[in-house]
């Protein structure tokens, strides 16, 4: 049995051609630190030449998520990327130019943020930490 198999076995899914195509996607994105949109997912399945509709995409992205497969992010861009969840914390740097994200953890950060909350008198359950930003002397992009 294919390790995609038993993912899709071990979160409940029922395994299909299509969820088993975009796991894979998945999972090979996540061997290249990207991030991947519904539309890239699509775009890359008919490169691929699968006939898989870009609802079936959506729908299938939603399953994963709900399966706790997938970690959907909604940047700065306005559409929502996809990562292969982890029980590995990581905070991201977004690109605004180019829609690049990088993924970046640093201890000191955490901890600051752990005694933030504390002097609040807060407990902190969970975070989300995004950095937008532009690559050194590039000109910023007039807003509408």
């Amino acid at each position: 049995m294919s390790a995609e198999n038993h993912e899709l076995r071990k979160a409940g899914l029922k395994v299909t051609l299509p969820r088993v195509k975009i796991l894979q996607l998945l999972e090979q994105a996540e061997a290249e630190n990207q991030h991947l949109s519904a539309e890239d997912v699509y775009r890359m399945l008919m490169e691929q030449g699968e006939d898989v509709g870009l609802a079936t995409v959506y729908r299938v992205l939603t399953q994963f998520e709900s399966a706790g497969l997938v970690a959907r992010h909604n940047f700065e861009s306005g559409h929502s990327v996809f990562e292969l969840a982890t029980n590995e914390h990581h905070d991201h740097i977004v690109c605004l130019d180019t829609g690049e994200v990088v993924e970046f953890y640093d201890e000191l950060i955490e901890r600051r943020q752990r005694e933030i909350v504390e002097e609040h008198g807060f407990d902190l359950v969970d975070h989300s930490l995004v950095l937008y930003v532009r690559r050194k002397g590039a000109a910023a992009t007039p807003k509408a």
